[in-house]
């Protein structure tokens, strides 16, 4: 197997060790072009340029940039500060104190604001400079897995000897950036680090997913203090309001529309106004106008189109692609839904406008849990592949199973088994076997499912 460490191949991990770490003498010493630069990976060689061009020293202790009061204060009001027990609970089950790596979380500049894990390791990592309120940005360390990963956007592995920095070099190191659920600015970064195993192919995955599993966990926060925002709103407005009874009474509340996603392919716009005292009128919209929809509809502060087509088309979006459909867009909300506006810079909904999966997951956070599963009828747009579609999709997902596994009954949990998505869950048809009495007829059902899925 060749080593990770070394671009070359064929060599031990020690022989490798010793390749970079001459590769990195000869750099410093301002040898560029050093033929032995060819055994360093192309990522680490290229960071290490950067972080000469900085001016970044070899040796340097990392700059102090937030301490006391100034990081307590920002570690309270940083996005990143709700999802710590959720980062905590994926990186360092058990005994942190005796986990053996260290794992910190830093801001988008590469400020650590935590660093937890192994007692030993942290002290020694301390003295390197590896503490809270810390810069670890390349420009500031050098190649570090921290720093770099912010640098190329991407989760980043740092070998030992690769380090830029020769007081980090005894160490080993994954990252992953961490962004923001609807811009896609990065907000943050979590890191391991310790031996070897820190930057091991399994250290990788596990910080990637919950580099992913935080993004997840901040959309559903959001989606839920929308969703609580729209309930409250009406209520704020009648105790707020100076009219009495009949002026309250004969008001005709302000008509609003529905965008039904769930388990559809072709989302169902519901225009709220209902002159015939029957169903409200409803027309099927396009698989891409139900896309742009429900960004708009999540998004409620509005959207670049940079923004918007990304989350639609993807990185390669183009605004001459985007443009066209939101011309088609007006027309059809004009027809469908005349209360709701599409404006410009940045693009956004006027009026109200509320989505089914927005609906489900205020029902969860209430606890109505029952209710919430017999409105979940399937996956958000099932067939989609727009970025932000698949983000939504996998967030309400995961905020249903999480609730009803923490939180439901025995005869919600039978009820999620036998949905498409639970019964394929070994976790949830093990959690009903938990919660059923010994001689109930459904265990027998369930241990052979269970069976199934594991063989």
């Amino acid at each position: 197997m060749p080593s990770p460490w070394s671009h070359s191949r064929g060599v031990s991990p020690e022989t490798a060790r010793l390749l970079i770490a001459r590769a990195h003498d000869e750099l410093v010493a301002g040898n560029a072009d050093d033929e032995r630069l060819a055994d360093v990976r192309p990522l680490v060689r290229e960071s290490w340029r950067r972080s000469l061009d900085s001016l970044v020293g070899a040796e340097d202790l990392p700059p102090l940039d937030l301490v006391s009061d100034e990081l307590r204060e920002y570690r309270r009001t940083h996005p990143l500060s709700d999802v710590m027990d959720m980062i905590r609970a994926l990186l360092l089950p058990g005994d942190a104190a005796e986990s053996g790596v260290v794992v910190a979380v830093g801001d988008a500049s590469g400020r650590l604001l935590w660093v937890e894990g192994d007692r030993d390791l942290r002290r020694r990592t301390g003295e390197m400079g590896f503490v809270a309120g810390a810069n670890w940005s390349e420009d500031a360390v050098g190649t570090a897995a921290p720093g770099t990963a912010l640098r190329l956007g991407r989760s980043v592995q740092i070998h030992g000897a690769e380090h830029f920095n020769r007081l980090v070099q005894p160490w080993s190191c994954t990252a992953a950036p961490v962004h923001d659920p609807e811009t896609r600015r990065i907000v943050g970064v979590i890191d391991v680090t310790g031996g070897v195993e820190a930057a091991s192919p399994q250290a990788q995955l596990l910080v990637d997913a919950t580099a992913r599993a935080v993004e997840s966990e901040l959309l559903v926060a959001r989606l839920r203090a929308r969703a609580e925002a729209a309930a409250s709103a009406p209520s704020v407005v009648s105790r707020r309001s100076g009219r009495g009874p009949t002026a309250r009474s004969t008001a005709r509340p302000a008509a609003h529309a529905t965008l039904r996603v769930l388990g559809r392919d072709r989302a169902l716009l519901e225009s709220g106004e209902d002159p015939n005292e029957g169903a409200s009128p409803s027309t099927v919209v396009s698989a891409r106008h139900a896309e742009i929809l429900l960004m708009l509809a999540t998004h409620r502060q509005g959207l670049s189109a940079d923004a918007l087509g990304a989350l639609v088309y993807g990185a390669q979006a183009s605004a001459e692609t985007l443009r066209p459909e939101l011309v088609r867009l007006r027309r059809v909300l004009e027809g469908a839904a005349p209360q709701l506006g599409l404006e410009s810079r940045p693009y956004r909904l006027t009026g109200r406008i509320e989505t089914d999966a927005q609906h489900v997951i205020s029902l969860l956070d209430r606890g109505a849990h029952r209710v919430a599963l017999a409105a979940y009828p399937g996956p958000v747009l099932p067939d989609s592949v727009a970025p932000g579609v698949e983000e939504l999709r996998a967030a309400v997902r995961t905020a249903l199973r999480e609730t009803l596994l923490a939180e439901a009954g025995i005869d919600v949990l039978l009820a999620y088994a036998d949905t498409p998505e639970g019964a394929e869950d070994p976790e949830v048809l093990r959690l009903c076997l938990t919660h059923l009495p010994p001689r109930s007829p459904r265990r027998a059902g369930l241990v052979a499912r269970i069976e199934r899925l594991e063989a």
